[in-house]
């Protein structure tokens, strides 16, 4: 069992069935981003760590892929409860080494609890296929078996969800997974694999190794890994594509976004200032899935300008644990520079600050609206990954639609509407790969993939859902003809 005295201690890798003490001298500490008190220090493991936890899982696989598919979700359902039981531990671990509010620690980890429960259908997801008489007395059919080694570098800020994403359904189809943690965020699934620990797995089958860039490169070349799942930056989505597909890896590489939420004139306002306010400022505005251009179309934008203001202005920023606080700090110093450094070119660049959060605490960053924005800015074009919101003016839906269609990105997009002829134009014609209606965090549950596009995604195969299982196994098509059941295709015994 990992040590509980989270002020102290050295986390530890998980590697073969026990936890051991990494033999890299160098660590980073671990820190509340909101106070920037240290909570652990992490190890940089090394390469070598790295060849254990691989030879660990490769010596696991012909154990557990003997055990029965109806078994193996048997184990999940277990960690199930498990993670149940200890859901709130795991939302104040989230708010503690990442910032998000409690709330929205909790919406995570149920998240995370979700996607054990969809891995849990795989004695159904896993099924082949079969077709008696393709040819006369000829059968075919295909059945899945695992792929292997399968891997996962996943980012800060989602530290108990995006991991299993990929873990419960690599080992659900019989598979063999190592994690690495972010660096920034490791204690969260430390307290995962306390869990996975007390499953009674064969040892190996499942290998948390803490690490920072050297570890996940080694990850991309190992010749003993089979498939890597990667989310981040688009930069490194793109590094991790091409580094692990060259070396013959499957590899799914989840990116970077810059999602858009189309406000129509028709839009309910409350509801939509709502949408809007939870997708942009929600995580501090660090997800993947925020919302942080809004295209305004028509006299939609007066309306919309002030009513965003007032109520963005009115959100409480501070400690994560803290009741009544809407936005978290950002996971660094850095992070925060980075932030503001955006809000200050797009005023250079011309653009209007409506409500400006760039004087709040260090460690933050207050809501911060920006409108007058055009597509030629940094500000629309990049991905900024803090609580600041673009204001964009279209002046028909075939504008807006255009607008988001130039990001170089399409993971998300939303449209606040209620005419039903808007929303079936805007979902034939956008170019992104999930869409919300109404809705401002358009990410799919569980047993939907969750399918980026274009510098979003790389790879053919996206995250969860029925994509989940295509990528963790191998499909392998039998043909079979048997003569002794003659020409009638019936079975005789001989007396």
């Amino acid at each position: 069992m990992a040590s509980t005295d989270t002020a102290t201690r050295v986390l530890s890798n998980y590697v073969g069935g026990r936890w051991t003490e990494s033999e890299s001298s160098e660590l980073l500490d671990v820190t509340n981003p909101a106070n920037g008190s240290v909570l652990a220090r992490v190890p940089l493991s090394t390469p070598g760590e790295l060849d254990a936890a691989v030879a660990a899982a490769r010596a696991a696989l012909p154990a557990w892929r003997a055990v029965s598919v109806p078994e193996r979700a048997r184990r999940l359902f277990a960690l199930r409860e498990k993670l149940d039981a200890r859901r709130e531990e795991l939302a104040r671990s989230v708010t503690m080494e990442m910032g998000k509010t409690l709330p929205d620690a909790r919406a995570e980890v149920g998240r995370m609890i979700e996607m054990v429960e969809a891995a849990c259908a795989v004695p159904t997801t896993m099924q082949g296929r079969i077709i008696e008489d393709v040819a006369r007395n000829v059968d075919a059919e295909t059945v899945r078996q695992p792929v292997g080694v399968c891997a996962a570098i996943v980012p800060f800020n989602f530290p108990a969800m995006v991991p299993f994403w990929f873990l419960p359904f690599a080992i659900a189809c019989g598979n063999a997974f190592v994690l690495k943690p972010s660096e920034q965020v490791p204690l969260t699934q430390t307290l995962a694999f306390e869990m996975l620990d007390e499953l009674d797995l064969p040892p190996g089958v499942v290998n948390l190794v803490n690490g920072g860039p050297q570890v996940a490169d080694a990850i991309l070349d190992h010749p003993g890994i089979d498939a890597v799942s990667f989310v981040g930056s688009a930069k490194v989505a793109r590094h991790v594509y091409a580094r692990a597909a060259a070396r013959g890896k499957r590899v799914q590489a989840l990116g970077g976004a810059k999602n858009h939420m189309v406000v129509m004139p028709d839009a309910v306002l409350d509801k939509t200032v709502s949408g809007i306010l939870g997708s942009a400022f929600g995580a501090a505005g660090q997800r993947c899935m925020a919302g942080s251009v809004v295209v305004a179309v028509g006299d939609a934008h007066a309306r919309l300008r002030e009513a965003l203001r007032e109520a963005a202005a009115g959100m409480k920023v501070g400690d994560g644990l803290e009741e009544g606080v809407d936005v978290g700090p950002l996971i660094s110093p850095a992070a925060c520079e980075r932030v503001r450094g955006y809000v200050d070119r797009a005023a250079a660049e011309g653009a209007d600050v409506v409500l400006d959060g760039r004087d709040a605490p260090d460690g933050f960053v207050g809501p911060t609206i920006v409108d007058g924005v055009t597509p030629d800015m940094e500000v629309w074009r990049d991905e900024v990954f803090g609580p600041v919101l673009a204001l964009v003016h279209a002046e028909s839906l075939e504008d807006a639609i255009a607008t988001v269609n130039r990001s170089a990105y399409g993971n998300g997009v939303s449209i606040f509407t209620e005419s039903g002829a808007a929303v079936r134009r805007f979902r034939h014609d956008v170019e992104v790969g999930m869409i919300g209606v109404n809705v401002g965090v358009a990410a799919p549950v569980a047993f939907f993939p969750f399918s980026g596009w274009k510098d979003s995604f790389l790879g053919d195969l996206h995250a969860h859902g029925p994509d989940a299982v295509e990528f963790y196994t191998r499909k392998k098509t039998v043909t079979s003809r048997w003569f002794s059941g003659g020409e009638t295709g019936r079975y005789f015994v001989e007396s």
